[in-house]
């Protein structure tokens, strides 16, 4: 199929409005880049925050979407990495710069120069982008372009949150139970651990979906689960979370913080630290956690899911996404030609 010289895209003008649908030119491939024809984008928590200016200074005006699964169609000069006709996802973390003292640390996640999918750079809420050849990954052959979109940021973050938990790791707690908690509950339950799922209050259609994907427990986030926890994951955004995680978790254990943005944590005493417990965050990504997770996906296998909107809805799947009446992950669909 010939490469048109517009597409259709979703466009963030200003924080607080709405995304506009507008017809804009199809970007070409840089060096080092891919241009990428998007069959399917998914709709992240992180753009709710990019679009109501909660994570400041993006580019404007802005393509959102940082779940992209999609078709190498054009190769920048010097591309090696892939070949026309590849399938292949896009995350969040779209280019490090390999020098600063992070990069050569091996810790390419907090980048003092990185730019980021969807934020800094244009993502996939359009039927064409372009993407460093760096920041992309093969997409394991066993999923559609919609299945496979959720794993590159829900999944990815999920994935790095569980690893930062630690190994030794027998009952799990997941506060937030979205995108990110079902493609994660999944895996862990394959490696054996107890999973408990906490929701927000009076939310039973998502402490069902948990019980579905093999949570022993799922209860209320402001109760106590039946034991102790060795961890806890928090993926919903709110601070008052944090102190309830500590008070469900057991002597050293490890409260991760998943989201890229989070309302204030209020005081809490240090009686609930105490103990040699761990409070830390997860900063985007690497391509370490891409290889890893899209390996694992297929062995478990995870099953995301989607419930589809087509690309010009992606403000009403985003205004679903606030209301909370999203269960798995939603994901834009692309107009074909």
């Amino acid at each position: 199929m010939p490469i048109p010289d517009m597409m259709r895209a979703m466009v963030l003008e200003k924080p607080g409005q709405p995304l506009r649908a507008m017809d804009v030119p199809v970007p070409r491939p840089g060096p080092g880049q891919v241009l990428i024809r998007v069959h399917a984008c998914g709709v992240c928590r992180t753009d709710l925050h990019i679009m109501d200016g909660e994570l400041a200074h993006p580019k404007l005006p802005l393509i959102p979407g940082h779940e992209i699964a999609g078709e190498v169609v054009q190769l920048g000069e010097g591309t090696t990495a892939f070949a026309v006709g590849d399938r292949v996802g896009v995350p969040w973390l779209g280019w490090t710069d390999g020098d600063c003292h992070y990069c050569r640390k091996g810790q390419e996640n907090v980048c003092d120069n990185a730019r980021f999918t969807g934020y800094t750079l244009d993502g996939g809420y359009a039927q064409f982008t372009v993407a460093d050849q760096r920041y992309c990954f093969p997409l394991p052959a066993a999923y559609s372009y919609p299945d496979a979109a959720p794993l590159l940021c829900a999944g990815l973050i999920g994935y790095r949150s569980y690893r930062m938990a630690g190994e030794d790791v027998e009952r799990l707690g997941i506060y937030g139970f979205g995108a990110a908690a079902h493609i994660i509950a999944q895996v862990a339950v394959h490696q054996g651990k107890k999973l408990y799922a906490f929701t927000r209050p009076g939310d039973e259609s998502s402490k069902e979906f948990a019980r579905r994907l093999g949570a022993a427990w799922a209860g209320d986030s402001d109760k106590a689960p039946p034991e102790p926890l060795d961890a806890a994951l928090i993926f919903a955004p709110v601070g008052e979370l944090v102190p309830a995680a500590l008070r469900a978790t057991a002597k050293c254990g490890t409260v991760v913080c998943g989201g890229i943005h989070m309302s204030d944590i209020p005081r809490f005493a240090y009686s609930l630290l105490w103990g040699e417990r761990v409070v830390r965050s997860v900063a985007n990504l690497t391509r370490q956690d891409g290889e890893e997770l899209l390996a694992i996906a297929p062995q478990v296998p995870v099953k995301t899911e989607v419930q589809l909107f087509p690309l010009e809805q992606a403000n009403e799947a985003l205004d679903r996404l606030r209301r909370g009446q999203i269960e798995g992950a939603a994901v834009l669909i692309m107009p074909v030609g």
